[in-house]
């Protein structure tokens, strides 16, 4: 991307200019997110749905967008993958004079036809570019423009109806608005020349300089966002619209523990009398750190070893509840809600059973989520293996955990 003081090499091709009007500060929107041109609506700024659009256009060209000078940073943030592209220019103090600025920018490859087009205005579509395109001539410009529905009143000086306007022949404009590009470059020039400086459009300009614009369909999706409630119903509109991709991510976690001599057992947090008990890290409790495991996978974070390394002589008999909590804190501060958990404990004994309700309440706690949504099984392992020998337990757990945003395409 290239600015006002950077060599701008574009490649017209025969193909129509734009120009993107971007240096408002949106003051009716609110700024508490900044300029409303860089807002977001349905996942990204504003002004990069309208670049897309245009650049997605078959017969576009080269495309300059006129922004704050102390907007570029958030421009190129805004615009990312078409950085190289798009040529961000310095606008001006009113609309008029970043519509001269910018097509200055297009001087040196003086296109046939140029597009004027509003930051504001994020739902112009491909039709209306063509039908606007197709009714610029060699000496008149085209304005999409939608018929006045509304009954328009005219308010007097006390705050009152003063009368009914008629709404015949009147004309709601939008943009983009188009020209052949060296009338209205020489059209801005002379009114800036002159010292005019109100023109609210750019077929304002060329109405002055006595050329005809020709009106073309607008669209009614075609809207200007302008207050905080126009970009908040914008946004809506394109989140429902668009196919989510949700980001759910699922962990698995596998942990196998031997018996050794002892009284009790310890899973899913619950105390078990047994005439054996497991060896091993911690508290041995075989669910919890496959849980911890599968947890810890959902967001990449390694494994229980990678927390809490076996060596490490402080988790020597350490309630193991802790790791699984640590495990929760972890997800929950990358911003993730817990769908689920499911534990399968694989042993000949002890019964897991009589104990799946105190072994469900545990578990709610620790991950801090409803009981409905833990699921603790337990199966044998019909005689075989070290399992079947009772020589230990294993166990096998998925969790399911819902971040932000969506999958990236």
């Amino acid at each position: 991307m290239t600015d006002g003081n950077e060599n701008r090499a574009l490649e017209a091709n025969g193909k129509v200019a734009v120009v993107i009007v971007a240096a408002g500060r949106g003051a009716r929107a609110g700024q508490a997110d900044g300029p409303k041109q860089y807002q977001q609506i349905g996942g990204r700024a504003v002004i990069a749905h309208v670049i897309d659009i245009f650049l997605a256009h078959p017969r576009i060209g080269p495309l300059v967008v006129a922004i704050h000078a102390e907007d570029h940073e958030l421009f190129r943030h805004a615009v990312g993958a078409h950085s190289n592209r798009v040529t961000a220019i310095a606008g001006g103090p009113t609309r008029q004079d970043s519509v001269r600025l910018g097509l200055q920018a297009l001087r040196s490859h003086a296109p046939d036809k140029v597009l004027i087009h509003d930051a504001a205005r994020p739902f112009v579509d491909a039709d209306l570019i063509d039908r606007t395109i197709a009714a610029i001539g060699e000496r008149e410009g085209a304005l999409p423009a939608l018929p006045v529905a509304d009954t328009l009143k005219r308010e007097s000086a006390a705050g009152m109806v003063a009368e009914t306007v008629s709404r015949s022949g009147l004309h709601a404009a939008q943009t983009p608005q188009g020209f052949p590009f060296l009338a209205i470059m020489a059209m801005h020039e002379e009114a800036y020349n002159s010292g005019k400086t109100d023109f609210t459009d750019d077929a304002a300009i060329a109405e002055w300089m006595q050329m005809p614009v020709k009106l073309v369909p607008g669209s009614p999706d075609n809207v200007k966002l302008t207050w905080a409630r126009d970009i908040a119903m914008a946004d809506q509109r394109l989140s429902s619209e668009r196919m989510r991709f949700p980001d759910i991510r699922t962990g698995n976690g596998y942990d196998v523990h031997a018996f050794e001599p002892g009284d009790h057992v310890t899973l899913c947090g619950i105390a078990i009398p047994h005439d054996k008990k497991l060896s091993g890290h911690s508290d041995a409790d075989v669910g919890l750190h496959a849980l911890t495991d599968a947890l810890l996978a959902t967001c990449g974070a390694g494994d229980i070893g990678t927390h809490f390394p076996p060596s490490d002589p402080q988790w020597k008999g350490t309630a193991s509840r802790i790791f699984v909590e640590h495990a929760a804190k972890l997800v929950r501060a990358r911003g993730g809600r817990i769908a689920n958990a499911d534990i399968t404990l694989i042993c000949e004994a002890p019964r897991v059973g009589p104990h799946r309700e105190a072994m469900t309440a545990a578990l709610s706690q620790m991950l801090a989520i409803s009981a409905d949504r833990i699921s603790i099984k337990a199966t044998t392992n019909e005689k075989l293996g070290f399992v079947g020998r009772e020589e230990g337990i294993a166990a096998i757990a998925t969790a399911s955990v819902v971040f932000p945003g969506e999958v990236p395409g």
